[in-house]
């Protein structure tokens, strides 16, 4: 082999739950840089579980960030477009990276996790707020990038540390809380969808998170690689809890209408296009003062020439990323993600199209292995979410 191809090969790492994966008989493929599972028991029975019980996966591969310093939350607002400064502690905001062509870099979630001091009755201090502190989990496969850009678009008075000793499991599901709660007592009684809080289980320290990507109830569950194992086979000990792979995880947030970066998402579509505008907060659409918001703007006041939509497909036979969407004889789009989907028992997919054809109830055609199938626009989600946003 040549020293050219040899620097093209690109290492796969492995995950801290690598050995509990193979020990729980996943099958394993490489994605975003790391050999992980798609599957253990068959990813329909894995998809159908989560639906209906509390699907236990491992998104380790995403990259974990603690953003500090004094004036983090006004310098972090250069760069997304949504409202960080207001965002209170423990509280979370779906974000996005956007470059200065109006293009996403990546999709994420924020955090303020500033901590809660407790009063110290021997030093006389009363209970506060500690420094400002926000916690960032971006796309595994985007990790290094988004590293990158944020240390040579921060000032260097602001500290990012990569939390790369640390696991992160997803525990999604209508069940997934009272196995949480019958684990972790009184924990996450009072929480809600987008809020976050830390917690010692034991010698454990962990950040329990009530979101996800399936469009279920759920938690992500940071904790250090080295308990990593235990905590897994400890809610996998509950009833409600089995372990799911990619594959499912892929066919869930599809019916949830989520987008997937790198291929619903990319640095060539933006934020409007993408019916991701309620990311874009309102007074800071306004005032500006981030990246890429002039062209942002420019797109979201003359309208996108394309948005991304919903899709059935007519039929049993899926439309997979790639395939071509007509209108008789004229494209009008492609297809970015697609499957057959578990819960309703028919194919969807999601795209682009013009303008003019994404109105909810239009006709379409899509090419599949040469042949046209029918299929219309509908709304998304396809299966409706179930977060749990309280009273």
């Amino acid at each position: 082999m040549s020293d050219d191809n040899d620097d093209i090969v690109q290492e796969i790492e492995q995950l801290p739950l690598d050995a509990w994966h193979h020990r729980k008989g996943a099958r394993m493929v490489p994605f975003a840089g790391y050999e992980m599972p798609i599957q253990f028991d068959g990813i329909v029975a894995e998809h159908e579980w989560t639906r209906t019980q509390a699907g236990l996966f491992d998104v380790s591969h995403m990259g974990q960030l603690m953003l500090t310093g004094e004036n983090v939350a006004e310098e972090l607002e250069k760069l997304l477009p949504g409202a960080i400064a207001s965002l209170k502690p423990g509280k979370v905001r779906y974000s996005l990276l956007i470059d200065e062509n109006g293009g996403i870099i990546d999709d994420l979630m924020v955090t303020n996790a500033t901590p809660w001091i407790e009063a110290d009755e021997e030093a006389g201090t009363e209970g506060h707020w500690g420094d400002p502190a926000y916690y960032l989990v971006v796309n595994g496969a985007t990790k290094w990038d988004d590293i990158a850009h944020l240390r040579e678009h921060l000032p260097d008075e602001i500290t990012l540390t990569h939390l790369d000793e640390q696991a992160l499991i997803a525990l999604q599901g209508p069940n997934a809380a009272t196995a949480l709660n019958r684990v972790m007592r009184n924990v996450i009684d009072d929480m809600v969808f987008m809020e976050s809080v830390t917690h010692d289980f034991g010698e454990w320290p962990l950040r329990i998170t009530r979101a996800g990507y399936t469009g279920e109830d759920g938690f992500e569950i940071s904790v250090p690689a080295e308990f990593a194992e235990s905590l897994c086979d400890r809610l996998c000990a509950e009833i409600e809890v089995r372990p799911v792979g990619l594959g499912a995880r892929d066919s869930l947030r599809l019916e949830a209408g989520l987008p997937l970066y790198g291929h619903d998402i990319t640095t060539e579509t933006d934020p409007v296009s993408a019916e991701l505008v309620f990311a874009l907060t309102k007074k800071r659409r306004e005032e500006g003062g981030w990246m890429g918001h002039e062209a942002v703007m420019k797109v979201f006041n003359e309208g996108p020439a394309e948005k991304r939509v919903g899709l059935s497909l007519e039929g049993r036979l899926p439309a997979r990323e790639g395939a071509l969407v007509f209108d008789g004889d004229k494209q009008i789009g492609r297809i970015t993600s697609g499957g057959f989907s578990p819960t309703l028992g028919a194919p969807i997919a999601m795209g682009y199209l013009a303008q003019s054809h994404t109105e909810p109830g239009t006709e379409v055609e899509i090419e599949v292995r040469n042949k046209r199938l029918p299929a219309k626009v509908v709304p998304m989600p396809f299966v409706p979410h179930r977060y749990h946003r309280g009273n």
